[in-house]
């Protein structure tokens, strides 16, 4: 990822009178960048030129700490989005939750069905449940890849809202190892044979209440900034992207053990 041209000056300049310091052409305390003549900052150029090629690796040095301090700084903002939305991304009163509802670390994760790496973080996190009893696991639809998506996630929820948290899991399950076309037609024939009623299932995806959860995990998503997913609120902190489960449970150990 490029750096934003604030990073970018901040790196020249530090570069500049690490330069100018360490080639000993002027004592740092005398540097006054802002008044120099022409001839004066010609001759700086020059110095700092003449430096830099004799010793590229200061370049590397001061990219490598800007990127390490930009990463601090997403990772204390991302804090405080988490708290600042901490009611709605953890306790809606309308987002499922398996694992544990009582463990003693929450993962939100937004996914959508047409997500391939959502497909491949189900089977982590699945394995995730199984070895870990006090994980609880909440889950945001959040359709933002085409139509299929969103008819998925309409009908994920109007299977909730109609049938419980149970029809719920076990549809959710199966739609996002749903592999091809994605039709009203089959998404009723997937529900039957899971006997579940799909048509009544079909028939409320329009709902208000559908089109309001929905609405509010997606106004939710943008003020965190969410913009691809699988991505995962752990306790108080953003991952997004998918992880293999040790990358999981080395963040998750850490959480626990910060607690």
């Amino acid at each position: 990822m490029p750096f934003p041209f604030s990073l970018r000056k901040a790196a020249l300049t530090a570069t500049m009178m690490t330069a100018l310091t360490a080639a000993g052409s002027l004592p740092a305390s005398a540097l006054d960048l802002t008044n120099l003549s022409n001839d004066e900052r010609n001759a700086l150029r020059d110095e700092i030129r003449a430096y830099l090629l004799d010793n590229p690796e200061v370049m590397i040095e001061v990219f490598a700490v800007l990127e390490q301090r930009q990463a601090q700084e997403q990772v204390e903002q991302d804090k405080t989005l988490v708290q600042v939305n901490a009611e709605a991304i953890f306790n809606d009163g309308f987002s499922h939750v398996m694992g544990n509802p009582d463990g003693d670390y929450t993962i939100v994760e937004f996914v959508d069905y047409q997500c391939g790496f959502c497909r491949k973080a189900h089977s982590v996190l699945q394995d995730l449940l199984a070895a870990d009893g006090n994980i609880r696991l909440v889950l945001k639809e959040f359709p933002i890849l085409g139509e299929a998506s969103l008819m998925s996630a309409q009908f994920a929820v109007s299977a909730q809202q109609q049938f419980g948290a149970e029809a719920y899991e076990v549809l959710h399950n199966e739609l996002i190892t749903l592999r091809g076309n994605v039709t009203e037609a089959r998404l009723v024939e997937l529900a039957d044979g899971l006997e579940l009623d799909g048509a009544a299932i079909a028939a409320g995806m329009g709902s208000a209440e559908v089109q309001r959860i929905l609405t509010e995990n997606r106004e939710l998503g943008k003020r965190l900034q969410v913009t691809g997913t699988p991505a995962f609120v752990m306790n108080d902190n953003m991952a997004r992207g998918f992880m293999e489960l040790d990358q999981m449970q080395q963040i998750i150990a850490a959480g626990r053990a910060a607690q």
